[in-house]
């Protein structure tokens, strides 16, 4: 069997995870540094810039195109969503009010009317 100390895989886990050791302490201390921070904070807000800037350039590319941008397209649906809510109440309205003239001519059509007495011409009756 093969002694530990020159069995390959064993010389390479130690290898590999002394690695990790080293890696592991050496990203701590750069993290730690102040101008990490500094670097990480200036790569942020030019990220951002380029997304303000790429963004401005699309709304001026779509307007060109004679299409609606993103904000106008949200614009335009609460829009939507505001007269469907006008609709709805209109309706609802418009249903409470029907029913209310409903109910007086209930009271109306309960009460019996006289029978007729005259029957109304038909085609065979002579004038």
């Amino acid at each position: 069997m093969a002694d530990k100390g020159n069995d390959p895989a064993v010389i390479w886990q130690t290898m590999i995870g002394e690695m990790e050791k080293g890696f592991n302490s050496f990203g701590n201390q750069l993290m730690s540094s102040p101008e990490f921070s500094k670097v990480m904070n200036q790569a942020g807000g030019v990220a951002a810039g380029a997304q303000k800037q790429l963004g401005e350039l699309m709304e001026k590319y779509l307007l060109a195109m004679n299409l609606p941008s993103r904000a106008q397209l949200v614009g335009m649906a609460e829009r939507l969503q505001s007269m469907e809510n006008q609709l709805n109440e209109i309706k609802t309205l418009l249903q409470q009010v029907h029913h209310n003239s409903l109910a007086p001519d209930d009271v109306h059509s309960a009460t019996a009317r006289p029978p007729r007495t005259r029957r109304p011409p038909s085609e065979g009756d002579s004038k």
